[in-house]
């Protein structure tokens, strides 16, 4: 019994030395962020180029989209370096900015009613897909307070587990609950 607890305890510390080491941006990351930035702006440079040689609306509809897959592809490669949830958020909400631009461009085609009925679908679309990254930050963050409640119970119980050894015994098991818990 003694001993799956401590298995269950040093496996459990393991866990989260992994993930706070997770959270720091690795040497590697920056290269790669820094290679898909570079592979982006060449991406948008080919695409303009392919735009110049139309005229008018379908000029400026090309040159939207151009402009809408470098924030995309920015944006997710920032996120990703980040690796934070607000900067996923951001970058969510970034990108929704840029699309909605790129389809008032597309509106600019349309006439009449077809053109006012286009712009307000844009901007529900806007809102729908802002008010999902919040909402979705939200839940995440909600999950995240769950979870280190439920680490904390779990801390709890450990102690309380310890309080029935003897003395030596019992300050070797909190000492190895506190690091296992990293308190």
């Amino acid at each position: 019994m003694k001993t799956s607890h401590a298995l269950i305890l040093i496996g459990t510390a393991f866990c989260w030395a992994g993930q706070a080491v997770a959270q720091q941006p690795a040497p590697e990351a920056k290269t790669v962020y820094q290679q898909t930035m570079a592979t982006a702006e060449a991406a948008f440079d080919a695409a303009k180029a392919r735009c110049d040689v139309m005229e008018g609306v379908p000029h400026e509809i090309c040159v939207a989209d151009a402009r809408a897959a470098r924030v995309r592809v920015e944006e997710e490669a920032g996120a990703a370096y980040k690796n934070t949830l607000a900067a996923y958020t951001q970058a969510r909400m970034r990108i929704a900015s840029a699309y909605y631009e790129r389809d008032k461009t597309r509106c600019g085609a349309a006439l009449g009613n077809d053109r006012e009925v286009c712009q307000r679908q844009a901007r529900a679309t806007l809102v729908a897909t802002q008010a999902d990254a919040r909402a979705d930050r939200k839940a995440i963050e909600a999950r995240l307070d769950a979870q280190d409640a439920r680490i904390e119970a779990e801390y709890r119980v450990a102690l309380q587990k310890c309080d029935a050894f003897a003395r030596d015994v019992r300050e070797g098991c909190v000492s190895t609950t506190r690091t296992a818990y990293g308190k």
